[in-house]
């Protein structure tokens, strides 16, 4: 296929208005990449002899993409400012075809050739201020959502709205990566209350509550966080066992904050083991081997980026360690220097009775111990009615 044949072969499919195939033509990912014949610097003017506006500019810009990632060197930083220039003319495809939908697939794909042609750039010129590249790419990628989202069509099968949640996703993936997590608030809350949430493919919908409960977990909202990975989880297809153990790196201590310990069978499908030896030493209420467990899987917890999330669990080995207390004095009225005496016994040697006084303190706010500190008498007074409830098995 030479350049006439390709210029023609978009054409026909774009006057059948048939976007998946007009995307394929358009996508870094096909094969037409590897023909010499379309590696061309300036293609205008074979180009406007055979294609209209506002195709023309948009296939044009695709062509010099082609020309810089294939001539040697390659050419990263000219390639991602062509195909910023190509999605600034789908931007423009978007204001001028107001009444139709049917090219939103030329968008999706334009969209993340330009993140990964961003992210590919970060890679090879390791600019002064890492992630400026993908922030800018992300500014690109919020031109075509505002477009999208300014269609006030409520219920029409032809509105633009339909292709905000690739979008969306597209930017959960550039903030994650330049860690600019609260730009990820407004997009979830556009998407929360659109009337379209329930018509976005389910492929997309999943990758947008798998992000969406990343977040509400980084923001300590824990049930919201359960609420989106649990949906994540449960609808991604068991072929995709990467996915799948990929929502469960986060979805697990989330549950496991909430109260709710994983089945080792259900660890030991997906190969992560490193939760069952946290959820053993929090039944125990062993302090000690929590953090051991933490310490010894220490770069798994880190690259995942739950270290922190991870930690805030010790305070179930705590609970768990002041059940074992009450049990054994089989009182309501414990005296506080029972609970040093046990968390000093499990490896918390320089405790001292106010930090005692604290980890109490916090049990009970986060409802862990139904009770209260009596100061006068230094003890911790529980309720006679499940005055520690209970951890439950999932």
């Amino acid at each position: 296929m030479n350049l006439y044949h390709y210029l023609n072969s978009v054409q026909r499919v774009w006057n059948a208005g048939e976007g998946q195939a007009v995307a394929r033509l358009l996508s870094l990912s096909d094969q037409h990449v590897n023909n010499s014949t379309l590696h061309v610097e300036y293609p205008e003017t074979a180009v406007d002899r055979q294609l209209e506006s506002p195709l023309d500019e948009v296939v044009s810009c695709h062509l010099k993409v082609l020309f810089y990632l294939t001539k040697e060197p390659r050419n990263y930083s000219e390639a991602y400012k062509q195909q910023t220039n190509c999605i600034q003319a789908v931007v423009k495809m978007l204001q001028v075809m107001k009444d139709e939908n049917w090219f939103l697939p030329i968008m999706y794909t334009v969209a993340i050739d330009l993140r990964r042609l961003a992210a590919k750039c970060e890679e090879q010129l390791k600019t002064s201020k890492p992630g400026e590249i993908l922030e800018k790419a992300a500014e690109c990628l919020m031109a075509c959502f505002r477009v999208c989202a300014a269609d006030n069509r409520a219920s029409d099968q032809d509105t633009k709205r339909l292709g905000m949640l690739n979008l969306v996703n597209q930017l959960f993936k550039v903030y994650f990566r330049i860690n600019k997590l609260n730009l990820c608030k407004p997009l979830i809350r556009a998407i929360d209350s659109s009337n379209f949430k329930d018509s976005f493919s389910l492929a997309q919908r999943i990758t947008y509550k798998y992000f969406a409960g990343r977040k509400a977990m980084f923001d300590s909202d824990y049930k919201n966080a359960d609420e989106y990975l649990s949906f994540a989880f449960e609808h991604c297809p068991r072929k995709f066992t990467k996915n799948k153990r990929l929502i469960l790196t986060y979805l697990v201590p989330v549950k496991m904050l909430l109260g709710y310990m994983p089945r080792k069978e259900v660890l030991e499908r997906y190969n992560m083991l490193q939760f069952y030896e946290l959820t053993v030493a929090l039944k125990e209420g062993n302090v000690r081997r929590f953090d051991e467990v933490i310490q010894k899987h220490e770069a798994f917890f880190i690259n995942a980026g739950i270290y922190l999330i991870v930690e805030k669990l010790k305070i179930l080995a705590y609970r768990n360690l002041f059940k074992k207390v009450y049990l054994i004095l089989q009182t309501h009225q414990i005296d506080l220097n029972a609970f040093l005496t046990a968390l000093q016994w499990v490896g918390e040697e320089e405790l001292t009775m106010d930090e005692t006084h604290c980890i109490v303190a916090n049990l009970i706010y986060e409802g862990r111990i139904k009770g209260y500190i009596s100061h006068q008498h230094n003890k911790l007074v529980v309720s006679k009615q499940n005055p520690f409830p209970n951890v439950i098995v999932n």
